[in-house]
């Protein structure tokens, strides 16, 4: 496939990713706290499938780890909305659906060097102290999910707390940096634009807990 596709396949999903985090944004300065819409949710998993994709193009192994990680939590935030019983069938399909076929693929049809994740034998190759830095920011970026996932399940709701948009920027800085070191047009693009709206989620939660 040729690398043009490729980024069309990266920036599909990053468009997707952007639109829930603009959408959460705008409700959030409507009413001056922060909130979690259910659509939030539901964009994720159809740009973590995307993303999953993009990363295996890439024979990008901390894209691929970072999908599969929160792939669960964003199930688990929309039963815990009580969004997930009433959810159309064929969404549902697609999203249980996902994993079980990238499985079943990489196990029997697709001709995987699983070596090329983690070396420079092509041209897609990553030295490894860089993948150790993607790795480390995608850990970072994708374990907010894992933080929220936690609050969530002790406030028994589905919350994107501060602490959440904090990691989030953090996460983000660095894989900007390996964004630039990769020369990867998609992860520098969806993370530079969304560090803004990070920092003024921080802002909308402190100010609302001051209030």
């Amino acid at each position: 496939m040729s690398d043009w596709m490729i980024y069309a396949v990266g920036f599909t999903s990053q468009l997707i990713f952007a639109s829930r985090i603009i959408i959460q944004w705008f409700k959030s300065e409507k009413s001056k706290k922060l909130e979690t819409p259910t659509i939030f949710w539901k964009l994720s998993l159809i740009a973590a499938i995307i993303f999953f994709i993009y990363g295996y193009l890439r024979k990008d192994f901390s894209i691929m780890l970072g999908q599969m990680i929160i792939y669960y939590v964003f199930i688990r935030n929309l039963q815990l909305q009580n969004e997930w019983k009433p959810t159309n069938i064929f969404f549902k399909l697609l999203v249980l659906g996902f994993p079980v076929f990238a499985i079943l693929y990489g196990l029997f049809w697709a001709n995987i060097d699983f070596g090329l994740l983690f070396s420079q034998q092509d041209k897609n190759g990553i030295a490894t102290w860089l993948m150790i830095i993607g790795v480390v920011g995608q850990i970072i970026y994708t374990g907010r999910f894992l933080y929220q996932w936690y609050y969530s399940e002790q406030e028994n709701e589905s919350n994107l707390p501060i602490t959440f948009w904090a990691m989030s920027l953090v996460g983000s800085g660095i894989l900007i940096y390996y964004a630039v070191m990769r020369e990867d047009p998609v992860l520098f693009a969806s993370h530079a634009g969304g560090s803004f709206i990070y920092i003024r989620n921080i802002y909308i939660g402190v100010k609302a807990d001051n209030n």
